[in-house]
């Protein structure tokens, strides 16, 4: 099963950049495991762009779709057996990042 793991982030209280040799050693494990898709750090929200093209005219906007003290700084992508063992691993790159992580499986495609 595919796992988004998301690092959230705080602006208050942000994580420290001294755990990337930490992480980094952490995705080669996730490799040699065979359970890593991807990873990525992510600009600040301030670098975001809003599209929202659902009527007739496309509004885009700066800035994040939603302002909130916590934000998303990275993301995961996993390929593990279970959420048993996505659990384990999250908790594991939760401490070697230094922040907080949300777990969310990818749904089921449609056929």
């Amino acid at each position: 099963m595919r796992y988004l793991v998301s690092v959230v982030d705080d602006k208050d209280n942000p994580g420290s950049t001294d755990g990337r040799p930490d992480v980094g050693e952490f995705n080669e494990r996730l490799i040699a495991a065979g359970y890593w898709v991807l990873a990525g750090g992510l600009a600040d929200p301030a670098a975001a762009t809003v599209i929202d093209a659902r009527g007739e005219v496309p509004v885009v906007s700066d800035g994040p779709f939603v302002e909130s003290k916590e934000y998303l700084g990275g993301v995961w992508i996993w390929d593990v057996p279970d959420l048993d063992v996505a659990l384990k691993l999250a908790a594991e790159a939760s401490k070697v990042c230094r922040r907080k992580l949300e777990v969310r499986p990818f749904q089921e495609p449609v056929e």
